[in-house]
């Protein structure tokens, strides 16, 4: 495949339907090299503004109708952003010699959907990551975290979309998390087994990579925020917000990174007969002891795909092309110099139950991520378009309101006051996004200026 030349004009099928994929379907319309972009059946307002939908819901329940869709359409690229479909194995499916595919396989994803696997993997390549055990029974599960006496972690070992971690202050806390995976069965299959942490502190960071087999360039740092409510509090969600660059890690750190996470992971796949192509996301607590792996995510994450995209610089879709097939050392591309900071707005009750077909009021008046080159951006998340020109909520995370400034307040005061600019029934959003960060700037200046004193 190394020795496929990039069209000059080539059909790209973009494979899901939310904030990440707006905001990769926006930088790749300005390629040159984009033909017809096709979109998600189901897609959202956002992307349908890019993009043709795809006359039938992309499943590989339907494969043999899929090949020969995209043998009719001439789709030369696909590009898949969600991890469910490299679980189900999309990229085994559908790669061709004259068709590559964004992405892993199957077995390289499994990093992402099998958190046990993960962990063995971490352990076997001396990655570090907290301490932990996991259970695959319920019994084993109470046992374990009844006899701890520090706080824990539970994770469901498959795929939740964020939902399935829940951080424990208390055995309780611990024993109705495990309880909720293992017995109520809230995620599914994905609880049928656990993995129980020990609970780090410090600030959490994301490390995502771009890995063509086998070299790793990795892109800017960010940091998302998790937790449904301003101060950090309330459950996890799938992201209420993002910053790009964070200013916790140094060139040096990021170095030592690369050395000690991406590189034994990269490797320990490759001795078990699996080559990592595609995007392989760190998520990373920076502890007293050092940063420690919390999870392996294999896709773009999401909100942190939109403040990398709203700084991105360069052919996204020649960068992306370029690592599917072997040669990611010829790209060349770069990061707008600025701080980007998103806010998601959501629906009330998410991260559980949500009413939908909300009219959103204010969006339509809005400069759009397809138009404007300045910001601020709106990447489409949960919304629908209805055939009378509305545009209505669909799922929790409605819209990322995206904003570039020369510092990270600045960035989030204007993301804020773009996520105000958006209203529907029962719509919320965090006011704090970065605070943390900024809280660690504010009290080193405090402490540097008082040893000047």
């Amino acid at each position: 495949m190394s020795s496929l030349s990039l069209p000059e004009k080539v059909n790209v099928l973009l494979v899901g339907a939310g904030g990440r994929e707006h905001a990769i379907a926006w930088r790749l319309c300005q390629s040159p090299h984009l033909g017809k972009l096709w979109v998600d059946s189901n897609a959202n307002a956002g992307l349908l503004a890019l993009g043709s939908a795809c006359p039938e819901e992309f499943t590989l329940r339907r494969k043999y109708y899929l090949e020969r869709w995209l043998a009719q359409e001439n789709i030369g690229f696909i590009i898949i952003g969600p991890e469910g479909p490299l679980a189900e194995g999309m990229v085994d499916a559908l790669t061709t010699p004259e068709r590559p595919i964004f992405g892993p396989t199957k077995a390289a994803a499994r990093l992402e959907w099998d958190k046990a696997y993960a962990k063995t993997i971490m352990r076997q390549t001396s990655i570090p990551t907290p301490e932990g055990r996991v259970c695959t029974t319920l019994g084993s599960a109470l046992a374990y975290v009844t006899e701890r006496d520090e706080p824990c972690v539970v994770k469901a070992t498959g795929l939740c979309a964020g939902k399935g971690v829940t951080v424990c202050k208390d055995k309780n806390e611990a024993i109705a998390a495990v309880r909720k995976c293992m017995e109520s069965k809230e995620f599914g299959d994905a609880g049928t087994s656990v993995v129980i942490e020990e609970r780090l502190e410090g600030q959490e960071v994301s490390i995502l990579a771009l890995v063509d087999g086998r070299t790793i360039t990795l892109l800017d740092t960010c940091q998302d925020h998790k937790q449904v409510g301003d101060g950090d509090t309330g459950p996890n969600t799938g992201g209420m917000g993002a910053f790009c660059p964070t200013p916790l890690l140094s060139d040096a750190d990021l170095q030592a990174i690369a050395r000690d996470v991406f590189v034994p992971a990269v490797d320990g796949l490759r001795r078990q007969g699996i080559e990592f192509r595609g995007v392989l996301f760190a998520g990373l607590m920076l502890t007293h002891a050092g940063p420690k792996v919390l999870e392996f995510n294999c896709r773009f994450g999401d909100p942190e795909a939109q403040v990398l995209m709203a700084r991105f610089q360069g052919d996204l879709l020649k960068t992306l092309w370029l690592t599917a097939t072997g040669r990611l050392a010829d790209a060349q591309f770069s990061f707008d110099p600025r701080t980007a900071c998103c806010v998601v707005v959501c629906s009330e009750g998410y991260p559980g139950e949500i009413c939908k077909g909300m009219p959103i009021v204010g969006l339509e008046d809005l400069p759009k991520a397809s138009t404007s080159p300045i910001g601020p951006f709106f990447f489409h998340s949960g919304t629908k378009a209805e055939k009378i020109g509305k545009i209505v909520t669909n799922g929790g995370r409605i819209v990322g309101a995206t904003a570039l400034g020369d510092f990270l307040a600045e960035a989030a005061r204007q993301a804020t006051v773009a996520a105000g600019q958006i209203s529907f029934n029962g719509a919320f959003y965090r006011k704090d996004i970065g605070h943390r960060v900024l809280n660690h700037i504010q009290n080193a200046k405090l402490v540097k200026n008082h040893e000047a004193v």
